[in-house]
């Protein structure tokens, strides 16, 4: 499958799913709680498919716009409900159903991120240890006093096995800023607490490569570019490279190592290089041309090329597997369901006082992209990938805005306060308020989709 197949396909998976499963929140409480369900809809738009089942003939709809979807119910403010069914319309329910099924839709998302989430802590996460390469000059890393070969064992207190530990916890606290305690334990084995200054970093630059800017690298091991296999079809196939094959120079500047080799392939997206390689004791000049993969600050350079046994044994040193007890993972997935909707939320309001840019909103296009991306490197990724979209269609969905949740919510709430319901007139002028609101976010969306798109 191609990778535009790979990445369709991926997105409405993604879309799909999700969506099924925060409707269906709502669908379940309000069967339970005696409303009539009058279609159940993924997609917005034009009906491809229905089909009517039970014994209401609640229609399933597949429609032809997949950005969203919805649950219709019986409610006498939209048509007219005969009296034996007054009962089971929506609006004539106690409030606090009302609120139950309102909430019920961000929870199942929330649920379904959680139970992905422990699975996947269950099953393992693969990753890289966070060994600390050689941080360049003058970086918030090398003023820290990191060195080449430190392991990163907590950040602010909390444990890190791999690099995505490392990034994530990073990440939080570059949103507070200030410093952060980090824990390290030197080769030797000896370990010592240092203070990582994240000042330094822009409200740009968290929208970027942003361990970079602090000078925090994985270490690379110090073996040979021997190329192992090659990729069929990929561009160090095309360009006629081998499996053998030991890359001596690039550009007519010497390669030592792997970690040397995949640095330049890596920062030459789309342009030509000319390799010298080692093939049967003759030096062999080849032309290769990266493919470029990622968007923004992103986008690298990829030859299709896997390293030989030598380097392949020195990362295997460098890898390891999280793995927790079926039990042990409940509260894990937990914090970490907690950790990334408190994350988003913070976020979101940083980017209204304009302390974050606004180009850390992505829309469909980006989902897309990223979906594709996270399908390609496996189930575990798109585990990941799906959890994380669940977290944050859950947030979304209780911002006090009128036509999400959330916004009813505020109405329910105000309902409570003031003893009957919001006016039709408020809620009338709420909509529009709503629509606009959400008529500018998807604006800014899908503009970085597109700035992202143009700009590479």
């Amino acid at each position: 499958m191609s990778g535009a197949l790979v990445t369709i396909a991926s997105f409405l998976v993604t879309v799909g799913l999700l969506v099924v499963v925060h409707e269906w929140g709502h669908y379940l409480v309000a069967r339970l709680a005696g409303v009539r369900i009058l279609r159940f809809s993924v997609g917005f738009g034009r009906p491809l498919w229905i089909r009517r089942s039970g014994p209401d003939r609640t229609e399933w709809v597949i429609a032809a716009v997949p950005l969203g979807g919805f649950v219709k119910m019986l409610d006498s403010r939209e048509a007219d409900v005969p009296p034996g069914e007054m009962h089971r319309a929506f609006d004539r329910q106690p409030v606090g159903k009302r609120i139950a099924i309102v909430l019920a839709g961000p929870a199942a998302n929330f649920l379904a991120a959680f139970l992905l989430y422990w699975g996947l802590y269950v099953t393992g996460l693969p990753g890289v240890k966070p060994v600390v390469g050689d941080p360049p000059r003058a970086t918030a890393a090398a003023a820290a006093g990191l060195a080449n070969g430190d392991t990163i064992r907590a950040i602010g207190g909390e444990p890190t096995a791999t690099w995505t530990d490392v990034r994530w916890l990073l990440l939080k606290e570059a949103v507070r800023g200030g410093e952060v305690a980090v824990e390290l334990e030197g080769a030797g084995g000896g370990r010592a607490t240092r203070s990582l200054d994240l000042s330094t970093l822009t409200k740009e630059d968290l929208d970027r490569d942003f361990l970079a800017k602090l000078g925090l690298k994985a270490f690379t091991p110090a073996a040979p570019a021997v190329l192992g296999r090659i990729v069929p079809g990929g561009a160090g196939d095309r360009a006629g490279l081998r499996e053998g094959d030991r890359v001596l120079a690039i550009g007519g500047e010497p390669v030592a190592t792997w970690g040397q080799f995949t640095a330049r392939v890596r920062a030459s997206a789309g342009r030509l290089l000319a390799l010298e390689v080692e093939r049967g004791g003759a030096r062999v000049a080849v032309q290769a041309v990266p493919e470029p993969s990622g968007e923004g600050e992103a986008r690298i350079g990829l030859l299709r090329v896997e390293p030989g046994a030598e380097v392949r044994r020195e990362w295997e040193r460098m890898t390891t597997t999280v793995r927790h007890g079926p039990l042990e993972a409940v509260p894990k997935a937990a914090h970490r369901v907690w950790d990334l909707s408190v994350f988003s939320l913070k976020m979101l309001g940083k980017m209204l006082l304009g302390e974050v840019s606004w180009k850390n909103l992505s829309g469909p296009i980006t989902i897309a992209d990223y979906a594709g991306q996270s399908a390609q490197m496996g189930w575990v990724s798109f585990a990941g990938f799906l959890a994380l979209v669940s977290v944050s269609l859950g947030v979304l969905n209780l911002l006090p805005i009128p036509l999400l949740d959330g916004g009813h919510l505020v109405y329910y709430s105000a309902e409570i306060v003031k003893g009957s319901p919001v006016s039709e007139r408020a809620m009338e002028i709420g909509q529009r308020v709503g629509l606009a609101i959400l008529a500018g976010l998807t604006f800014f969306a899908f503009y970085n989709d597109i700035n992202r798109l143009l700009t590479g």
